[in-house]
């Protein structure tokens, strides 16, 4: 009898760490104890479809979130939702490859995502992004969740390095990284190490990564200015770029990935704070 308990505990284990963290490789059998394994928690990695100057492919952005999630989830267990790539990117739709959807879409799309996941058990989403056009999207979406009431919350991973690895980094850096913003060393890098079979970066120096400085507008924003100064979709040098300088920054993000990891899936006062609030909405004009 004890040898059978035992055999049992011995299965259920092995097939718990044998649980498969990415939602499409999941079966169905195993959503209950993908939930409970992952604390309801799933997350949801946000990249897009881009011209990455004439060296890095396209769906680079994509590849970084995908890697994250995974490295992370061998630690860390959460469920990571199919890659999804339809974020906001107007400002590359002259450059070929770029998939750019209505903002109105975009916005419904994302909505409509995070319910889905939500219907599903999960009351727990970490967006994690790899696209520096989709921050201010992510922020005000997230801000926006609290424009009627939902039983999930969303939580947005925004790592900020520590200054060991500002350090290192610039010892590492070869180029100035005042203009490194796109497809310059540090993205390379991070694709020399993830995916050095799609890197073409002897094609690097083909187009110009510089500013191109077109238009000057003192103390005012507006949708050209990307273009204006990087109307070649690339913004810094890839020729400087190497597989170490990506270990760095890959570690670095798994690692702080990891840690927010067991917050949320420890975090009780979000959804808490969340309900009180809505409570006190309902509660205005004597509702």
């Amino acid at each position: 009898m004890r040898l059978l308990v035992f055999f049992l505990l011995f299965t259920t284990c092995a097939v718990a760490q044998k649980l498969p963290a990415r939602w499409d490789e999941l079966v169905a059998s195993d959503w209950p104890a993908a939930l409970e394994k992952s604390s309801r928690t799933c997350i949801l990695p946000i990249g897009i479809l881009e011209k990455h100057g004439p060296h890095v492919p396209l769906g680079s952005d994509l590849i970084k979130v995908r890697e994250w999630a995974a490295r992370a989830t061998k630690d860390e267990y959460a469920v990571v939702f199919p890659d999804y790539f339809y974020g906001q990117i107007n400002e590359a739709r002259h450059q070929p490859g770029t998939f750019s959807l209505p903002s109105r879409l975009v916005w419904d799309l994302l909505d409509a995502t995070c319910a889905e996941i939500a219907r599903n058990g999960f009351d727990k989403i970490v967006i994690i992004n790899g696209h520096g056009g989709n921050p201010e999207l992510i922020r005000y979406f997230i801000q926006s969740q609290l424009d009627k009431r939902r039983d999930y919350a969303v939580y947005f991973f925004d790592p900020q390095p520590s200054p060991e690895f500002n350090k290192k980094m610039a010892e590492m850096r070869k180029s100035d990284p005042a203009g490194d913003q796109h497809a310059g060393e540090k993205e390379t890098s991070s694709l020399l190490y993830l995916r050095p079979d799609l890197v073409k970066q002897e094609r690097a120096t083909q187009e110009s990564g510089k500013n191109q400085k077109r238009l000057s507008l003192p103390n005012l924003y507006t949708g050209i200015w990307w273009y204006a100064s990087y109307p070649n979709h690339y913004a810094g040098e890839g020729a400087t770029g190497s597989k170490e300088l990506g270990k760095l920054i890959t570690e670095d993000t798994v690692d702080a990935l990891v840690k927010a990891l067991k917050v949320v899936k420890a975090d009780k006062k979000t959804l808490e704070l969340q309900k009180e609030y809505f409570d006190k909405v309902d509660q205005v004009g004597g509702k």
